[in-house]
């Protein structure tokens, strides 16, 4: 099949900056803003994330609107499982960020040794996708308890939080140019856009005798699901766009 990830390009990852975003204020809006509790919460969206990944899994190549939409699911249950674990078990950051980063190197470890390529450009087969979508969920779990560590745990706060995160992806965007390794830079940027997004999504939702702006999450939440909407759908367009160009020529 052809290849089921999208080329890794700036809107791709504006586009994962505020899925992440949405990841933290749209599950702390279900579980506290509606009242549907974490645990309820919790198993609706592991339920919708799973249909999406069943829909994603059938399709033979990429298709922006389920490749996001899954994205978006992921990054919600991703940082669910860091929330249970700090919020109701009562896990120290200190420790799930150690466990979530042994987690992702296994994936990844086991990952290059039954594939030989950690690539996202070679998204395609089943098995692959598998250990992609795997890597992915970790990426979230790993982001949302390091950059609750930081922000909380180290007293960074939501301000200094966005520009330090910010800073260190700007470092890795700087290092793949002047020849880093591709793969490597692609998954360390990954992982820190989730601790970036989770502060700009807290920065923004929380009020501002917290520290944040105060726009609620509910309309950070929606302002960032029109833009990726709205993204989104300019992929699609583009790749329709190229497709019809292809077969004309």
């Amino acid at each position: 099949m052809l290849n089921k990830v999208p080329q890794v390009t700036l809107l791709f990852w504006i586009i994962k900056v505020m899925s992440t975003t949405v990841g933290e204020t749209g599950a702390d809006y279900l579980a506290v803003h509606i009242g549907l509790g974490i645990a309820i919460t919790n198993g609706v969206m592991v339920v919708l994330l799973l249909a999406a990944l069943l829909l994603q899994l059938r399709i033979r190549r990429y298709v922006p609107w389920r490749y996001w939409v899954t994205v978006v699911l992921v990054s919600v249950v991703g940082t669910q499982i860091t929330d249970f674990l700090s919020d109701k078990l009562e896990i120290s950051l200190y420790f799930s960020t150690t466990v979530f980063t042994v987690i992702l190197a296994s994936i990844f470890a086991i990952w290059y040794g039954v594939e030989r390529t950690l690539s996202i450009h070679t998204i395609v087969t089943t098995r692959r996708e598998l250990f992609y979508w795997a890597a992915i969920l970790f990426t979230f779990a790993l982001g949302t308890a390091a950059g609750d560590l930081a922000t909380e745990a180290l007293m960074m706060g939501f301000n200094l939080g966005v520009l330090a995160f910010g800073a260190l992806i700007a470092l890795i965007a700087i290092a793949y140019y002047l020849g880093a390794h591709a793969v490597l830079t692609f998954w360390v940027a990954y992982i820190l856009t989730r601790p970036l997004g989770a502060s700009l999504g807290d920065l923004l939702s929380q009020s501002r005798p917290n520290g944040g702006l105060g726009l609620g999450t509910i309309n950070t939440s929606a302002a960032f699901l029109v833009v990726i909407a709205t993204l989104v759908t300019i992929l699609s367009i583009g790749l329709k766009t190229e497709a019809k160009a292809i077969e004309e020529a």
